[in-house]
């Protein structure tokens, strides 16, 4: 399963939403995520794949894609490391 696949996953079981309209598109209103949801599904994703995802990240993350990109590109530099 895909770092996306597995992001994807965590945030349909947060939202209760089905995962196949989670789109790199979609922004978190998309999918009703509220912000309670976006801290669940940002610490869930930090436990998953042993990252940290600061604040000031977070609040940079305009859809679902950016999300992944972000911890798409830390999971890479943790495995480089």
């Amino acid at each position: 399963m895909t770092v996306e696949e597995q992001i994807r996953e965590i945030m349909a079981r947060i939202t209760h939403v089905d995962g196949s309209i989670i789109t790199r598109e979609s922004t978190f209103k998309d999918i009703k995520a509220d912000s309670l949801d976006v801290v669940q599904a940002l610490v869930a994703v930090e436990e998953t794949f042993g990252i940290e995802i600061p604040d000031e990240e977070a609040q940079k993350f305009q859809s679902f894609g950016d999300f992944v990109s972000y911890v798409e590109n830390q999971v890479a530099q943790k495995e480089r490391v």
